[in-house]
């Protein structure tokens, strides 16, 4: 099975590499948008018998531009990554963004780094691409600079849907914050997924028959809207490319009923008492929205909508009921 290389710097290049079909982009959430511009790469190269390689960029341009800015990434670089081999890329390049690579010129940028360390052959981008010192380059300059230096250029048109808005990062955000996870899924391709590590809580949620693996922090990716969610909690298998899928009921707020101070994601996987996940990295694919949170009447009101959003869970992931369990028979401490 073919595995993709992964490079973060000149050295890490093979001598030997052959020459490449390269495209350029963040790759947030790597949404269907960016899955047509890849699949065109991966066409070139074939066609051309280049390797299909993508050059993206860590941490995100903005947050090096703009520090103070509310802005979490939709996929983690480990999940931008997995999602890029997907696609058919035979390498990727995760260039370390700073202000002064920021400050390098268009014609530097495309001879130095695209030609000559990365041996690009061919170039293929979306029709919004910027790059170079105050993304002063753009499509027309690739094409221009591509056509002295011999380099075939590919502007791909944006890719909508049926209203006409552009497939983007910006609008998975837009979704994610209304709580529209299946909509997010829609433009993603996929669910919607965070990734975080399993933290101690209050362990309230077992004290009802409901124990959960508690996420917080700001390092999960971008969280959905405050609610109730049916989603999968997600485990990597030990030394294996797989994972295991458990049906949740995925909660996001701050415990209303107990007074919380700060949003947690809590997700409780149905009918099971046996899991010990505090300290693993976990993730957690959104699957549909179910309820805002709220703050019942009494502790009895809680539990019997907590009983609700079991069934919901399980009639939404096509998995069988399941009830609240026994507190007693909770393993993790």
């Amino acid at each position: 099975m073919k595995i993709m290389q992964i490079w973060y710097q000149e050295s890490d290049i093979p001598v030997d590499y052959e020459n490449t079909a390269i495209t350029i982009g963040i790759f947030d959430g790597v949404h269907l948008g960016h899955g047509r511009v890849l699949a065109q790469t991966v066409a070139v190269a074939r066609e051309k018998g280049l390797k299909a390689l993508a050059l993206t960029f860590q941490p995100h341009p903005r947050l090096v531009h703009q520090p103070d800015t509310d802005l979490h990434l939709i996929t983690s670089l480990e999940d931008r990554l997995e999602r890029l081999e997907a696609a058919g890329m035979d390498a990727v390049y995760v260039q370390h963004y700073d202000l002064p690579f920021a400050a390098t010129e268009p014609r530097d940028f495309i001879e130095n780094l695209l030609v000559k360390t990365l041996r690009a052959k061919a170039i293929i981008v979306g029709q919004d691409t910027r790059f170079g010192r105050n993304n002063s380059g753009d499509g027309k300059l690739l094409q221009e600079i591509g056509a002295d230096l011999g380099i075939d250029v590919h502007i791909i048109a944006d890719f909508c849907d049926a209203s006409g808005r552009r497939w983007s990062s910006t609008w998975v955000r837009d979704l994610l914050a209304a709580g529209d996870v299946g909509g997010a899924a829609k433009v993603l391709g996929r669910p919607h997924r965070i990734r975080g590590v399993v933290e101690h809580g209050f362990k309230r949620g077992r004290e009802l028959g409901f124990p959960t693996a508690n996420l917080s922090g700001d390092n999960l990716g971008e969280v959905p809207a405050q609610g109730v969610y049916a989603g999968w909690l997600v485990q990597e298998v030990p030394g294996a490319k797989a994972v295991i899928k458990l049906p949740a009921a995925i909660s996001i707020g701050m415990n209303p009923q107990f007074a919380g101070e700060r949003v947690t994601v809590e997700a409780h996987v149905l009918g099971r008492a046996d899991l010990n996940l505090y300290g693993q990295e976990i993730a957690i694919d959104f699957i549909e929205y179910l309820r805002p949170m709220q703050k019942f009447a009494s502790v009895a009101q809680l539990l019997a909508q907590m009983d609700e959003d079991l069934r919901k869970c399980a009639l939404v992931l096509g998995v069988p009921v399941s009830c609240r369990v026994n507190p007693a028979d909770v393993t993790a401490k």
